[in-house]
Protein backbone atom coordinates (compact mmCIF):
# COMPACT_ATOMS: atom_id res chain seq x y z
CA UNK A 1 0.00 0.00 0.00
CA UNK A 2 1.39 3.38 -1.01
CA UNK A 3 2.20 5.90 1.73
CA UNK A 4 2.47 9.68 2.04
CA UNK A 5 5.59 10.63 3.97
CA UNK A 6 5.78 14.16 5.37
CA UNK A 7 9.51 14.62 5.75
CA UNK A 8 11.21 17.43 7.60
CA UNK A 9 14.45 18.28 5.81
CA UNK A 10 15.86 20.60 8.45
CA UNK A 11 16.78 24.28 8.21
CA UNK A 12 19.17 24.27 5.27
CA UNK A 13 22.22 22.09 5.82
CA UNK A 14 21.81 18.68 4.08
CA UNK A 15 23.93 17.10 6.82
CA UNK A 16 21.19 17.94 9.33
CA UNK A 17 18.77 15.51 7.67
CA UNK A 18 18.06 12.42 9.72
CA UNK A 19 19.16 9.08 8.31
CA UNK A 20 15.51 8.07 8.07
CA UNK A 21 14.62 11.20 6.09
CA UNK A 22 17.41 10.56 3.59
CA UNK A 23 16.45 6.90 3.19
CA UNK A 24 12.78 7.68 2.54
CA UNK A 25 13.61 10.46 0.09
CA UNK A 26 15.94 8.16 -1.87
CA UNK A 27 13.35 5.37 -2.02
CA UNK A 28 10.24 7.38 -2.87
CA UNK A 29 8.55 7.39 -6.28
CA UNK A 30 7.41 11.01 -6.07
CA UNK A 31 8.93 14.05 -4.33
CA UNK A 32 6.52 16.91 -3.67
CA UNK A 33 8.33 20.19 -3.06
CA UNK A 34 6.57 23.40 -1.98
CA UNK A 35 7.36 26.86 -3.29
CA UNK A 36 5.92 30.19 -2.22
CA UNK A 37 5.93 31.76 -5.68
CA UNK A 38 5.49 30.30 -9.16
CA UNK A 39 8.72 31.85 -10.43
CA UNK A 40 10.77 30.83 -7.39
CA UNK A 41 12.52 27.57 -6.70
CA UNK A 42 11.76 25.31 -3.77
CA UNK A 43 14.12 25.88 -0.84
CA UNK A 44 13.27 22.46 0.58
CA UNK A 45 14.12 20.87 -2.76
CA UNK A 46 17.50 22.63 -2.90
CA UNK A 47 18.40 21.02 0.44
CA UNK A 48 17.76 17.45 -0.71
CA UNK A 49 18.53 17.64 -4.44
CA UNK A 50 21.66 15.52 -4.00
CA UNK A 51 19.57 12.62 -2.68
CA UNK A 52 17.13 12.58 -5.62
CA UNK A 53 17.43 10.54 -8.82
CA UNK A 54 15.39 12.49 -11.38
CA UNK A 55 15.76 9.70 -13.94
CA UNK A 56 13.67 7.47 -11.67
CA UNK A 57 11.75 9.81 -9.39
CA UNK A 58 9.09 12.37 -10.25
CA UNK A 59 9.72 15.81 -8.75
CA UNK A 60 6.49 17.74 -8.36
CA UNK A 61 6.89 21.40 -7.37
CA UNK A 62 3.67 22.71 -5.81
CA UNK A 63 2.64 26.31 -5.29
CA UNK A 64 1.74 27.43 -1.76
CA UNK A 65 1.37 31.24 -1.82
CA UNK A 66 2.76 32.79 1.37
CA UNK A 67 0.34 35.62 2.10
CA UNK A 68 -0.72 37.22 5.38
CA UNK A 69 -4.35 37.05 4.35
CA UNK A 70 -4.92 33.41 3.40
CA UNK A 71 -8.50 33.79 2.29
CA UNK A 72 -8.97 32.43 -1.20
CA UNK A 73 -5.95 30.11 -1.05
CA UNK A 74 -7.92 26.90 -0.43
CA UNK A 75 -7.86 25.95 -4.14
CA UNK A 76 -4.04 25.83 -4.09
CA UNK A 77 -4.05 23.49 -1.10
CA UNK A 78 -6.87 21.37 -2.51
CA UNK A 79 -5.03 20.96 -5.81
CA UNK A 80 -1.82 19.96 -4.04
CA UNK A 81 -3.65 17.38 -1.92
CA UNK A 82 -5.44 16.01 -5.00
CA UNK A 83 -2.13 15.65 -6.85
CA UNK A 84 -0.75 13.65 -3.95
CA UNK A 85 -3.87 11.46 -3.78
CA UNK A 86 -3.70 10.73 -7.52
CA UNK A 87 -0.19 9.37 -7.20
CA UNK A 88 -1.06 7.34 -4.14
CA UNK A 89 -3.98 5.82 -6.09
CA UNK A 90 -1.46 4.81 -8.76
CA UNK A 91 0.49 2.88 -6.12
CA UNK A 92 3.32 5.38 -5.78
CA UNK A 93 4.92 6.37 -2.49
CA UNK A 94 4.92 10.14 -2.12
CA UNK A 95 7.30 12.24 -0.04
CA UNK A 96 6.27 15.79 0.78
CA UNK A 97 9.42 17.61 1.83
CA UNK A 98 9.25 20.65 4.07
CA UNK A 99 11.92 22.76 5.72
CA UNK A 100 12.28 22.30 9.44
CA UNK A 101 9.72 19.92 10.95
CA UNK A 102 6.41 18.91 9.32
CA UNK A 103 4.32 19.71 12.40
CA UNK A 104 5.81 23.08 13.37
CA UNK A 105 4.65 26.05 11.25
CA UNK A 106 5.07 23.84 8.21
CA UNK A 107 3.78 24.24 4.67
CA UNK A 108 2.82 20.57 4.78
CA UNK A 109 0.11 21.25 7.38
CA UNK A 110 -1.97 23.06 4.74
CA UNK A 111 -2.59 19.77 2.92
CA UNK A 112 -2.37 17.44 5.92
CA UNK A 113 -5.83 18.47 7.11
CA UNK A 114 -7.24 18.05 3.59
CA UNK A 115 -5.76 14.56 3.24
CA UNK A 116 -7.25 13.54 6.59
CA UNK A 117 -10.69 14.88 5.73
CA UNK A 118 -10.93 14.04 2.03
CA UNK A 119 -8.75 10.94 1.76
CA UNK A 120 -8.93 9.21 5.16
CA UNK A 121 -7.91 5.89 3.60
CA UNK A 122 -4.43 7.21 2.72
CA UNK A 123 -1.66 6.14 5.09
CA UNK A 124 0.46 9.05 6.33
CA UNK A 125 3.79 8.88 8.15
CA UNK A 126 5.42 11.94 9.71
CA UNK A 127 9.22 12.04 9.70
CA UNK A 128 10.44 14.73 12.13
CA UNK A 129 13.12 17.19 11.13
CA UNK A 130 15.46 19.56 12.92
CA UNK A 131 13.69 22.88 13.32
CA UNK A 132 15.34 26.15 12.34
CA UNK A 133 14.61 27.22 15.93
CA UNK A 134 16.95 24.58 17.30
CA UNK A 135 19.57 25.30 14.65
CA UNK A 136 19.41 29.06 15.31
CA UNK A 137 19.79 28.50 19.04
CA UNK A 138 22.86 26.33 18.43
CA UNK A 139 24.60 28.64 15.95
CA UNK A 140 24.01 31.74 18.09
CA UNK A 141 24.93 30.10 21.38
CA UNK A 142 21.61 31.25 22.90
CA UNK A 143 19.97 28.45 24.96
CA UNK A 144 16.24 28.08 24.57
CA UNK A 145 15.44 26.89 28.07
CA UNK A 146 17.01 25.87 31.36
CA UNK A 147 15.35 24.15 34.32
CA UNK A 148 11.89 25.56 34.89
CA UNK A 149 12.14 28.35 32.30
CA UNK A 150 9.21 28.88 29.99
CA UNK A 151 9.53 29.12 26.20
CA UNK A 152 7.10 30.76 23.75
CA UNK A 153 7.15 30.28 19.99
CA UNK A 154 4.89 32.58 18.01
CA UNK A 155 4.56 34.51 14.77
CA UNK A 156 5.98 38.02 15.14
CA UNK A 157 2.81 39.36 13.54
CA UNK A 158 1.14 39.45 16.97
CA UNK A 159 -0.11 42.89 17.95
CA UNK A 160 2.12 44.98 20.20
CA UNK A 161 0.21 44.47 23.45
CA UNK A 162 0.05 40.69 22.98
CA UNK A 163 3.73 40.66 22.11
CA UNK A 164 4.58 42.67 25.23
CA UNK A 165 2.67 40.27 27.45
CA UNK A 166 4.45 37.29 25.94
CA UNK A 167 7.89 38.89 26.37
CA UNK A 168 7.09 39.69 29.98
CA UNK A 169 5.65 36.28 30.86
CA UNK A 170 8.15 33.95 29.18
CA UNK A 171 11.88 33.49 29.74
CA UNK A 172 12.65 32.84 26.07
CA UNK A 173 10.56 34.04 23.15
CA UNK A 174 11.12 32.85 19.59
CA UNK A 175 9.57 35.13 16.97
CA UNK A 176 8.96 33.58 13.58
CA UNK A 177 8.16 35.46 10.35
CA UNK A 178 9.84 38.53 11.77
CA UNK A 179 11.20 40.05 8.56
CA UNK A 180 8.24 42.26 7.60
CA UNK A 181 7.55 43.51 11.13
CA UNK A 182 11.07 43.75 12.50
CA UNK A 183 11.05 47.51 13.05
CA UNK A 184 7.83 47.29 15.04
CA UNK A 185 9.13 44.38 17.10
CA UNK A 186 12.40 46.17 17.79
CA UNK A 187 10.46 49.20 19.05
CA UNK A 188 8.60 46.93 21.48
CA UNK A 189 11.86 45.38 22.68
CA UNK A 190 13.37 48.82 23.21
CA UNK A 191 10.32 49.97 25.14
CA UNK A 192 10.74 46.96 27.46
CA UNK A 193 14.51 47.40 27.71
CA UNK A 194 15.07 44.05 26.01
CA UNK A 195 16.73 45.15 22.77
CA UNK A 196 20.15 43.86 23.93
CA UNK A 197 18.88 40.40 24.79
CA UNK A 198 18.03 39.12 21.34
CA UNK A 199 19.64 37.54 18.30
CA UNK A 200 18.47 37.70 14.69
CA UNK A 201 19.29 34.65 12.56
CA UNK A 202 18.87 34.50 8.80
CA UNK A 203 18.77 31.30 6.69
CA UNK A 204 20.38 29.19 9.38
CA UNK A 205 22.25 26.15 8.13
CA UNK A 206 22.69 27.49 4.60
CA UNK A 207 25.55 29.21 2.80
CA UNK A 208 23.70 32.50 3.33
CA UNK A 209 23.47 32.12 7.10
CA UNK A 210 23.81 35.32 9.14
CA UNK A 211 23.71 35.89 12.89
CA UNK A 212 23.16 39.41 14.25
CA UNK A 213 23.29 40.47 17.90
CA UNK A 214 23.21 44.19 17.07
CA UNK A 215 19.49 44.42 16.40
CA UNK A 216 19.48 48.20 16.05
CA UNK A 217 21.68 47.89 12.95
CA UNK A 218 18.87 45.98 11.20
CA UNK A 219 16.20 48.66 11.65
CA UNK A 220 14.95 50.01 8.34
CA UNK A 221 16.51 47.22 6.27
CA UNK A 222 14.81 44.70 4.01
CA UNK A 223 15.16 41.37 5.77
CA UNK A 224 14.97 37.78 4.56
CA UNK A 225 11.69 35.87 4.94
CA UNK A 226 13.59 32.85 6.30
CA UNK A 227 14.68 34.55 9.50
CA UNK A 228 13.76 34.63 13.16
CA UNK A 229 14.43 36.46 16.40
CA UNK A 230 15.26 34.77 19.71
CA UNK A 231 14.91 36.91 22.83
CA UNK A 232 15.95 35.84 26.34
CA UNK A 233 15.27 37.58 29.63
CA UNK A 234 18.43 36.31 31.30
CA UNK A 235 21.70 35.39 29.65
CA UNK A 236 23.73 32.48 31.03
Amino acid sequence: MAVVYAVGVGPGDPELLTRKAERIIRQADVICAPTGAAEAGSYALSIVEQFIDRSRQEVLVQLFPMLKDQQGLDPFWEEAADQVAQRIAAGKDVVFITIGDPFLYSTYLYIHRILLAKYPEIAIEIVPGISSILAASAVSGIPLGLGGERIAILPATYENEELKRTLEEFDTVVLMKVSRVFDRVYAVLKELGREKGGVFVRRVGSGDEEVHFDLEALVGKKLDYLSMLIVRKNQL
